[in-house]
């Protein structure tokens, strides 16, 4: 990495801007092209020093504000096809599986966004419906914390 890929971390670890050229500002505050800011972020992302660059919705302030962490206890050999089934819905925004603990049976976790406690539950038993898994627990979110990446 060089100064111009510190700089670049930088000015992109918050965010970019919303808008048709979301690189153009970030070129010229670096005095380079935005070509040149695309070809550094895919190299940066291609050598490991950017794990992930993706969208992120605050779906908080568009009104999302129900939340729930749906937990499942999924027979082992069915885990896969579940799980693919789950993750399908668009409600779900997590689907990962986690060891089970003697006082707790739950391997399968989705997290499940919607605007209101009643929608997530309905989700809850479409997914119940779907996969044929009747043995879930909803826990809902009563607040959020501040979610941050790495910073440089």
């Amino acid at each position: 990495m060089d100064q111009t890929d510190v700089e670049l971390l930088k000015l992109v670890q918050d965010g970019i801007p919303l808008t048709h050229s979301p690189f153009r500002g970030l070129a010229a505050e670096l005095g380079i092209s935005e070509q040149e800011v695309v070809d550094r972020l895919k190299r940066l992302q291609k050598a490991g020093k950017i794990r992930r660059f993706a969208a992120s919705i605050g779906h908080r302030a568009i009104g999302i504000t129900a939340n729930a962490m749906c937990v499942w206890n999924v027979p082992g050999e069915q885990i896969e096809k579940v799980g693919t089934i789950m993750a399908k819905f668009p409600e779900v925004t997590h689907c990962y599986e986690r060891p089970r603990y003697p006082d707790w049976p739950y391997n399968l976790f989705t997290m499940v966004h919607s605007y209101t406690p009643e929608d997530c539950k309905e989700v809850a038993v479409r997914i119940s419906e779907a996969t044929g898994i009747k043995d879930y627990t909803l826990f809902f979110s009563e607040r959020e914390f501040k979610k941050t990446g790495v910073r440089l």
